[in-house]
């Protein structure tokens, strides 16, 4: 069995305790892999490689340097595509092209992203009056905030690991990361592509285990951890806000949502469906910026939720090597059964059942596996419990609505704010409803498409800070003040 390690200063090396813990695919419930699990010791010394290497020579590197090796990582990935696309898939189960056409592919490009960043963004600078008319520089650097703790989610582990690597290591950190306990793979695999390019020993640091009690809580209460990024559920940035109060230390979470999708009656309508279909079930609803909420205009309500149902019911089940197959299972059993807890307190809410709300029958080979039916309902009121919690599967509420002010007020009836996307051919329209909608992030006839450049993050409960081109180096850097 495949034995998965954790790496710090650039070594491959188990837990002094040598506690382990079994990772099971999601495809079929097999145990995959062997995963030792770090206590303080583990954390302690990752840290401590962290800190030593911004004092050696990490530290003492160039920016011209710094980014001629993450150019190196980046290229490094490409190069061992193959091995990443395969390490993925075993972990989430998600389909092989998913993987090949965007989750490691932006992995790769995040490093050559964020070196271009952090080579091209200028600082600011002032000519100061001063009252003996000779006049001062007023100008500001940057430096690396110093250890960054990364706490990484499972549903897509590399993109989003290395979304927070690439900057804080093109900024000049050095990281610590926890990628989730369901998808140990890339993350560890990252580290045999550092050591290959020759990143020094100590600036990239990767430790498993769980949350509570464990390599989670041991990385965001450490002292000696600068900062803290973390994507992930709402609850468990709480705790992580609270741990990080201790030494005043900053956070920048990506949190969950709830999040709403409006369908206009003068939207291209078979535009509109194959997006939704896409933003309800791709990733089998696994997808924080997925839509669990969908208002559409009364006049074709009925119309929309015929031809969903019949994309959900279409859907293809199958292994991720399966070129056939577009639909994979959800991450693990424990996931799997609150989606069910969920699917059955829609019924007992009174919901009406558009298609789905159990779990497919699937072939003997795969039938252990946490597989789960798109599911579709209308019928229930606002203050259902599906459509005011968040559920990560393959699910949605459908609503109709009859103005805009009735959806506007319908989509922010939630604690959270992270996306929305709207369809409608009133470009004035879609614009004015995209900054009445109290979201991180509108998409206007579209959904899913990022520009690295931009800022990314929600608001209310979905997250706190901005991440995305020169808005990361607010987070991962800290800026000083000098006259001269």
């Amino acid at each position: 069995m495949r034995q998965i390690k954790h790496f710090i200063a650039g070594e491959f090396t188990a837990a002094a305790s040598g506690v382990r813990f079994n990772k099971h695919s999601p495809l079929d419930n097999s145990v995959i892999c062997s995963v030792s699990e770090a206590g303080r010791g583990e954390v302690d010394a990752a840290v401590s490689a962290a800190r030593n290497a911004l004092q050696g020579e990490w530290g003492r590197l160039s920016t011209d340097q710094r980014v001629e090796l993450l150019y190196g990582v980046a290229n490094e990935i490409t190069r061992r595509f193959d091995d990443f696309v395969e390490a993925e898939m075993s972990d989430t189960g998600q389909p092989e092209h998913v993987m090949k056409h965007v989750f490691i592919p932006r992995g790769a490009a995040n490093f050559k992203v964020f070196a271009d960043v952090i080579k091209n963004v200028a600082s600011e600078s002032f000519q100061t009056d001063t009252p003996d008319g000779r006049g001062a520089l007023n100008y500001t650097t940057r430096r690396p905030k110093g250890v960054i703790g990364v706490v990484c989610p499972w549903n897509a582990p590399f993109m989003l690991m290395t979304w927070k690597v690439g900057p804080a290591l093109a900024c000049g950190n050095t990281v610590v990361v926890k990628p989730s306990e369901e998808s140990p793979h890339t993350a560890t695999l990252l580290g045999e592509v550092m050591n290959t390019v020759g990143i020094p020993k100590g600036v990239y640091n990767v430790v498993h285990g769980f949350g509570p009690d464990s390599a989670g809580e041991f990385v965001t209460r450490h002292p000696l951890v600068d900062a803290i990024t973390f994507t992930g559920e709402t609850r468990t940035g709480t705790a992580i806000m609270k741990a990080a109060a201790e030494g005043m230390r900053d956070v920048s979470f990506e949190l969950g949502g709830k999040n709403a999708g409006i369908v206009f009656a003068d939207a291209d309508f078979e535009a509109a469906v194959e997006s939704f279909s896409r933003s309800v079930f791709l990733n089998t609803g696994q997808v924080c910026l997925g839509t669990e909420r969908v208002y559409v205009e009364r006049p074709i309500f009925e119309r929309f939720v015929q031809a969903l149902k019949a994309r959900a019911e279409a859907v293809k089940y199958g292994r991720p090597d399966d070129r056939h197959a577009n639909y994979c299972p959800l991450i693990n059993h424990e996931h799997r059964d609150i989606v069910l807890s969920y699917y059955r307190k829609a019924v007992e809410e009174g919901a009406t059942v558009v298609t789905g709300g159990g779990v497919p029958q699937m072939p003997s080979d795969l039938a252990a596996g946490a597989w789960v039916q798109p599911t579709i309902w209308t019928g229930l009121p606002e203050s259902a419990t599906v459509v005011q919690q968040e559920i990560f599967g393959p699910c949605c509420h459908i609503s109709p609505f009859d103005s805009e002010d009735d959806v506007v007020a319908k989509a922010n009836a939630t604690d959270y704010g992270l996306s929305t996307t709207i369809w409608t051919s009133n470009l004035a329209r879609a614009h004015g409803m995209g900054g009445r909608i109290d979201v991180g992030i509108s998409w206007i006839n579209s959904w899913f498409l990022r520009d690295l450049r931009t800022p990314f993050g929600g608001s209310k409960q979905s997250g706190i800070g901005r991440e995305g081109g020169v808005h990361s180096l607010e987070f991962y850097t800290q800026t000083r003040k000098r006259f001269a």
